[in-house]
């Protein structure tokens, strides 16, 4: 006979469980129950501060930007308040003057025109042709390793550093003088290791298949590179050169370093000739006392703003018509 008021430790099925893993009497709770349960609400706990945490940050971050963008939007309105009503043909049209009412930007304008349309060729050929050697060439030498990092140092080193650069090698040694080809190489030199990591993140995106597919067809190489991979890399590069000459457009200390004129009435005809740029003449205008001049150089800003987001646009659009996706 079983006795009904001792566990015997038996299962259903007829298996046999041993006592200390059998069910308690009277429905109560293990020590394996309660160490689960404790668990369970630990990492529920954990659950909850990490979720708090999580909405601490995302209006963190939300206000950071709500207020960045405040801050863009009252210094935008500011300048569109002062500057519109002197946006026409002869502002556009008209060299800079000691007389507000007769002051404008051509010179300014016509030299950035200059200075960017020069450098981008310069900066496009010996930046993607840096990138392509560093990636697909000499990315194991230690001659490659040494050129990645002074590129990415060079990245973070003010823009001073390359105007007294460009003045002590273009200016007094190579004594090309303070013209405009002096300008184009020190931007050049600028905004040169921006060009070669977008060239380099653009080229690491194509997919490694279709350089076994090239060389699986017989091409060699340099055929693979020019015909398969750097027309597949090409939308991210255009993208990278074009940001780059819109931060080039927009610098001051280099060129001022390199002897850019203040004040000019005339526009450079040739790389030989003086100039001065649209950020040079924005400065002079802010720093002259009367009113109208700073009602100027806002008007200024908004033509700069204009060619600068034309760029963007550029930018993007070819981004957008040739980017292939994998």
């Amino acid at each position: 006979m079983i006795d009904l008021k001792r566990p015997t430790g038996i299962a259903g099925g007829g298996v046999r469980v041993p006592a200390a893993h059998a069910a308690p009497a009277g429905g109560a709770a293990g020590p394996q129950t309660l160490a689960a349960g404790g668990a369970g609400m630990l990492d529920r706990a954990r659950l909850r501060r990490r979720r708090l945490m999580d909405r601490a940050f995302h209006g963190l971050s939300f206000l950071a930007t709500a207020v960045g963008l405040a801050v863009l939007a009252l210094l935008l309105m500011d300048t569109v308040r002062e500057g519109w009503r002197h946006l026409d043909w002869q502002f556009l049209t008209s060299f800079a003057s000691r007389r507000p009412e007769r002051a404008g930007i051509y010179g300014g304008l016509i030299g950035s025109l200059w200075v960017v349309g020069l450098a981008a060729p310069l900066l496009f050929i010996v930046g993607v042709a840096t990138g392509i050697y560093l990636e697909e060439y000499g990315s194991d030498s230690r001659w490659a390793r040494l050129i990645k990092i002074n590129i990415d140092n060079l990245a973070g080193v003010p823009s001073i550093i390359y105007g007294i650069l460009g003045l002590a090698l273009f200016v007094r040694w190579l004594q090309l003088g303070t013209v405009v080809l002096t300008a184009v190489l020190t931007m050049a030199l600028l905004v040169l290791p921006v060009v070669i990591v977008a060239t380099q993140e653009a080229l690491r995106a194509v997919p490694a298949s279709l350089r076994y597919a090239s060389y699986a067809l017989g091409a060699t190489r340099w055929q693979t590179i020019w015909r398969v991979v750097l027309p597949a890399a090409l939308p991210g590069i255009m993208t990278g050169t074009i940001l780059a000459l819109s931060r080039a457009i927009g610098e001051t200390a280099p060129l001022i370093a390199v002897g850019a004129v203040t004040y000019v009435r005339f526009a450079p005809r040739s790389l030989f000739d003086p100039y001065t740029v649209l950020p040079i003449q924005i400065y002079n205008w802010l720093v002259l006392p009367k009113q109208a001049f700073k009602e100027l150089a806002a008007a200024a800003i908004l033509v700069l703003l204009a060619v600068l987001l034309l760029m963007n646009g550029v930018a993007i659009c070819l981004r957008n018509r040739f980017q292939q996706r994998w």
